[in-house]
């Protein structure tokens, strides 16, 4: 219970710094930057959204991705079906902003008090002296606090405008049932293959149809236009090699942030916990009080039999069976109460009885690790560190100037640029128009790539203009080579041909055979050859495609048996025999409330969906920018 809410606190400070920063970005950078300029690409309540701030919000996006996950593939973040998300999403951000504002929807003073001070994460920003940190608080978020600020009140006022919506939904146990019954509803069926593979060997293929199916397919075996290229990078770690320290400033900077470089107080405590949630009754709190303070009496009469006692009578479950053993935390790892009384013992002191949300606490602190103070030459690096840091951005921006202008004042050669800033001049070969599977770096930056392939790229070999590939990362790059798309030679890709041919002539016998299969049994159900029955459901297809399933499960279920033909696209064709439904076992009435409950949280987002697209119409929100192509799905007939 109690390692419980120590990861709760947590939570809460993960939870804030992922749903209110990025929230932020959509409103609050904004707010502070302005409209910018740019092609329009969507409108809400008659304000643009342009192209700039597109890019930009789906570069913000990526970035904090790939700060969760370093491993992903940057590919996948910057296709037209992701960059489009990000756009949906400050469209949506954008209606409910305005949706609060026409309603005058604002947050109290006292919430948002209420809610710093039992933010753990805040608390984190505070130094021995209860003063809050600015600096380190804006190191670590890259915001100020008047900036987080707002971005609380944002998203805190954005949430109330669905909360009506959302709130209030709830379902009835038929709608319940309905909803349920199409997972777990069964079919028993047989099933009948015909794979193309069983069909390959009986077909032969001559060079003559090979040519024919090469000459019809042309564009299918094309190799795509690429281009070799060099190009420069300027981030910030570029920036920070260029800053030259003093060392004065070096040392001044150690003696104003001695306590930060150096470790925090640890202490180590035991505690007993008697639950009483917050909620409880006030009789079932009093009764529980009373038995902390019976605990309490016998652990202050023979204080070494407080691990015991504990193990005897705590109720938190994570700590009862080490004697109530915390290990050692830091300020701002437990809940306010908890930590107070802790932080004011004397180590083997034993506290009275502790009231938190959770119940009531006796608490022993078993050890102490001070804090310390790094020497000044085991802090340089990180000192260093921190001062390249903080020049950094005052450094890059200068450096990123000269880098724009040289890429377009010489536009011949990277070099006088890489000389300039020192930076290396990178290379890469068969560069595709679009980022490539596992791209990493500018590569994977769709803006960069269209900028090398623009016409004065490809044809005069001109550097592209400075592209911003990433939170402060320029690059700019030239074509040294470029081919174009073209048409593989037959022959060296006719094994290819043979390959898809084949495969689309057997798919097309095995069709054709499960057709007449299917025909010849329904019109004589005594000669199908089925093997033996299965009994599926979409939760459980019991290895059979999922068009099959589907199939089974549309069947109407007052004329079984039934004979139905599945088409499966390239895995070929099944005939299908469904026997009978077999309906769900009526659940315990545990979990029919627990379904209700997951029901009614889907009805209130299918309500707020309806009710956000009302707010769309009334503020007018347009998305101008269009849509990229859906993927292909299989299709189930």
């Amino acid at each position: 219970m109690f390692d419980f809410f120590r990861k709760y606190n947590k939570f809460v400070m993960v939870f804030l710094f992922l749903l209110i920063i990025p929230s932020f970005v959509l409103f609050g950078v904004e707010r502070y930057q302005g409209d910018g300029q740019g092609e329009k690409v969507a409108t809400v309540d008659g304000q643009a959204i342009t192209q700039p701030q597109w890019d930009q919000e789906h570069r913000n996006e990526i970035d904090r991705i790939r700060q969760q996950n370093p491993s992903v593939d940057a590919a996948l973040l910057d296709t037209g079906a992701a960059r489009y998300a990000t756009l949906e999403r400050m469209v949506r951000d954008r209606v409910l902003a305005a949706a609060a504002a026409k309603s005058n929807m604002t947050v109290s003073e006292e919430r948002l008090s209420r809610l710093f001070a039992e933010d753990t994460g805040l608390a984190s920003f505070r130094g021995a002296d209860g003063k809050f940190d600015r600096a380190q608080f804006m190191r670590a978020t890259g915001r100020t606090p008047e900036q987080y600020e707002a971005a609380v009140r944002s998203d805190l006022s954005t949430q109330q405008v669905l909360l009506g919506v959302s709130g209030t939904a709830f379902a009835t146990r038929g709608q319940a049932d309905a909803a349920l019954n199409a997972f777990y509803d069964k079919r028993e069926v047989q099933v009948a293959r015909f794979n193309p593979t069983d069909f390959a060997a009986k077909l032969t293929v001559t060079d003559a149809d090979l040519q024919a199916y090469y000459d019809q397919h042309a564009t299918q075996f094309q190799r795509p236009e690429q281009a070799s290229i060099e190009y420069i990078v300027l981030d910030m770690d570029a920036a920070k090699k260029n800053i030259a320290l003093n060392e004065a400033d070096v040392k001044s900077y150690y003696e104003q942030n001695k306590d930060r470089l150096g470790t925090k107080e640890e202490r180590r405590a035991s505690h007993i916990l008697i639950t009483a949630p917050a909620t409880a009754p006030a009789a079932d709190r009093e009764k529980a009080k009373a038995k902390a303070e019976q605990l309490l009496a016998e652990v202050k009469k023979a204080p070494n039999s407080f691990a015991e006692v504990a193990r005897k009578n705590s109720q938190d479950p994570g700590s009862a069976e080490k004697g109530g053993d915390l290990d050692f935390v830091m300020r701002g790892a437990m809940v306010k109460p908890f930590e107070d009384a802790m932080f004011a013992l004397k180590k083997n002191d034993i506290s009275d009885v502790v009231e938190t949300q959770f119940g009531y606490h006796i608490i022993k602190l078993t050890d102490i690790k001070p804090s310390s103070v790094q020497p000044f030459e085991q802090a340089r690096a990180s000192v260093e560190n921190d001062l390249r840091a903080q020049q950094a951005t005052v450094e890059f921006a200068k450096a990123a100037d000269a880098f724009k202008d040289l890429v377009y004042q010489q536009p011949d050669s990277l070099k006088p640029a890489a000389d300039k800033l020192k930076l290396l001049i990178l290379k890469a070969a068969d560069v595709p128009r679009t980022p490539a599977p596992g791209a990493t770096g500018a590569l994977a930056s769709r803006n960069f790539l269209a900028a090398l392939f623009t016409p004065d790229s490809l044809e005069r070999k001109h550097n592209t203009d400075a592209i911003e590939v990433g939170a402060n990362q320029l690059a700019a790059g030239r074509v040294t080579q470029y081919a174009t798309a073209r048409t593989l030679p037959f022959a060296e890709v006719k094994d290819k041909v043979r390959t898809q041919l084949l495969a689309e002539r057997s798919s097309a016998l095995a069709k054709s055979e499960g057709a007449a299969k299917l025909a010849a049994w329904q019109a004589d159900a005594k000669a199908a050859t089925f093997g033996a029955p299965v009994t599926v459901s979409r939760l459980d297809v019991q290895s059979q495609p999922i068009p099959v399933v589907e199939a089974a499960l549309r069947a109407d279920t007052t004329k079984l048996p039934a004979l139905m033909g599945v088409d499966l696209g390239a895995e070929g064709y099944a005939v299908v025999n469904v026997l009978k439904s077999i309906p769900r076992a009526a659940p315990t009435p545990e979990v029919a409330q627990q379904e209700a409950g997951q029901i009614a949280q889907a009805v209130a987002s299918a309500e707020s969906t309806a009710y956000y697209d009302m707010l769309k119409q009334r503020f007018k929100a347009e998305i101008v920018a269009k849509k990229p192509a859906d993927s292909a799905l299989p299709a189930i007939r």
